[in-house]
């Protein structure tokens, strides 16, 4: 029941530190239909998680997908989309209201946590944008 499968990630080198974000958006067979790999400049991991799920959310709406099934390797991230974690931090609250935003104007969206192995290719396009700079 979806359009496109979605895998983000954050990362960060130090906490805060310079920190990037990773996306990977796919089709239900598997064709890549878009990576995303930018740098952020300094901030946290939290708020790359944040950033990199809303990139990936407004890239699949510009791609005209209308069903998702997202993944991320982050339990706070996931539970507090989910609504099982309160959002507290300052920071994350405009981010997260975001994702929301984003999330409900798609038919159908649901947000899975999956094995840090299984984010491979989100992990390693949000790494490639950090070793660039």
């Amino acid at each position: 029941m979806h359009d496109a499968r979605i895998w983000v990630d954050g990362a960060c080198r130090g906490n805060p530190g310079p920190a990037s974000i990773g996306g990977l958006i796919a089709a239900p067979d598997g064709t890549v239909l878009k990576e995303i790999s930018e740098c952020l400049g300094v901030s946290t991991n939290n708020i790359a998680e944040y950033t990199a799920l809303v990139r990936a959310l407004e890239e699949a709406k510009a791609l005209g997908i209308r069903c998702v099934e997202a993944h991320s390797d982050s339990q706070l991230l996931v539970r507090q989309m989910s609504g099982q974690y309160r959002v507290r931090h300052p920071g994350l609250k405009p981010l997260f209201a975001r994702a929301l935003a984003l999330s409900r104007a798609f038919e159908h969206f649901s947000f899975t946590h999956v094995p840090r192995e299984e984010n491979r290719e989100a992990d390693r396009l949000a790494n490639e944008a950090l070793d660039r700079g």
